[in-house]
């Protein structure tokens, strides 16, 4: 904290205020003449500034206050969360509070975390042994029930078998607790009665109340093909120009101590044209490049972080690049099968310095298509039989897209590191705070 108070005899101090902190001024200090663009503060003015003193670039001044990055960097990811409700608001679209909770794998790849209550407190997480997971004669996890403690045993407060769940709670009001009190419900059941997972994507339930209501966050679209969704990726993108327009105090700290050239890479999103090309091309377009790349290019691949920079950075000198029809062997099970055979109706919108930044396809409407989809990936299709309904019942043509938000504000920002993008990050090893 430093603290810098401007004595009556005139002397010159380089303080660099912020849009924010030039409108406090004005609002309480009318009559003081703010100057943000030059840093001259009046005499006899005296400014409280957190900061970090560092040696000036410029030729004017020896030092220099510089803001911590992440502060700037929250004002911005807010500026761009704003201005994402604000992009899809305008365009009909409602938004839409998807559960946390799912009991489907919505990108059919595994990686998931499970939700269970079969340690029903952090006490029993921390000092529970492993073979305290009640288990089948398979070996399977047994979701009906969990390992009792002997004194609730001994206490003859729990039946000798496992129960169904309304039974249970009738059972436990037999025994005198009236309330069948959850955490007696927890010791012996799990609370979902099967396997749960922290979901990958509002996706499956956007479909659902698109398909019914109308366009939905994160964004889905009734009635729209590949087409509609390509175009509206876009248009979204265009949007980033609400943070050149309103944060312009900070893009000028990123284009100054972060990134040079930001706020240009920025501005050519907002006015380059968006250049298309199929999957096929853009393999063609890497095995031709002179440039050796740690991942092999194949068709059938799935493009690396350094394919899609090259194809956005090198090839297309910046644009952003919509690459579309990837082979179906490496997309999600929901994604439309063109007629092909070996493509589906998918697309990946390409940017600099990240790569892929938004995904989204046209979602596959055919009941017959999206069994056998389901079939080929080995997937349950017990835990999807409502997403089946919505086909099995008619169907309507849809697609939609999903952003890396944390990406986007790591390609609005410079920053290097993905994690300074994320209020209190988690990684593998740590879940601080």
């Amino acid at each position: 904290m430093t603290h810098f108070s401007v004595p009556p005899e005139p002397v010159f101090v380089p303080v660099i205020l912020n849009e924010q902190l030039s409108r406090i001024g004005k609002e309480k200090f009318p009559d003081v003449p703010w100057k943000v663009e030059s840093g001259v503060i009046s005499t006899g003015a005296s400014v409280w500034i957190q900061g970090t003193v560092v040696a000036s670039q410029g030729s004017k001044q020896k030092v220099e206050l510089k803001v911590d990055k992440l502060v700037t960097v929250a004002r911005v990811r807010n500026a761009l969360a704003y201005a994402t409700h604000k992009f899809f608001k305008e365009n009909g679209f409602l938004w839409l509070s998807s559960p946390i909770i799912t009991a489907s794998d919505c990108e059919g790849a595994g990686e998931q975390f499970c939700v269970t209550t079969l340690f029903s407190n952090p006490s029993e997480a921390v000092h529970s042994p492993v073979n305290a997971i009640p288990t089948k004669q398979d070996g399977s996890v047994d979701w009906s029930k969990v390992s009792l403690d002997p004194e609730w045993k001994a206490g003859n407060i729990v039946p000798e078998k496992p129960l169904p769940n309304d039974i249970l709670v009738g059972w436990l009001r037999g025994m005198g607790y009236q309330r069948a009190n959850f955490a007696l419900f927890s010791l012996y059941h799990d609370f979902f009665g099967k396997p749960a997972f922290l979901t990958v994507s509002g996706q499956l339930n956007a479909e659902t109340y698109a398909t019914a209501l109308t366009d939905m966050i994160e964004p889905e679209l009734a009635f729209a093909d590949l087409e509609d969704d390509m175009a509206c990726a876009t248009a979204y993108l265009q949007y980033v120009k609400y943070v050149l327009e309103n944060c312009k105090e900070d893009m000028d700290f990123f284009n100054t101590w972060i990134e040079k050239g930001i706020i240009d890479r920025l501005s050519d999103v907002v006015e380059k044209k968006v250049v298309q090309l199929t999957y096929t091309d853009a393999v063609e377009l890497l095995l031709k490049a002179k440039k050796k790349f740690e991942f092999p290019v194949t068709w059938g691949c799935d493009l690396q972080s350094e394919h899609e920079r090259y194809i956005t950075e090198q090839a297309f000198g910046g644009c952003p690049v919509i690459v579309r029809d990837y082979p179906k062997d490496i997309k999600a099970f929901y994604m439309r099968q063109n007629d092909d055979g070996r493509t589906v109706a998918a697309m990946d919108m390409l940017v600099p310095r990240i790569g892929e930044l938004i995904g989204g396809s046209q979602r596959e409407e055919r009941l017959a298509y999206l069994e056998q989809r389901l079939d080929d990936l080995k997937l349950n299709k017990e835990s999807y039989w409502w997403y089946l309904d919505l086909r099995r019942y008619g169907s309507v043509p849809h697609a939609g897209f999903g952003l890396g938000f944390e990406r986007l504000v790591q390609f609005a920002t410079g920053v290097d590191n993905i994690r300074d993008a994320i209020p209190f990050p988690r990684a593998p090893g740590s879940a601080d705070f």
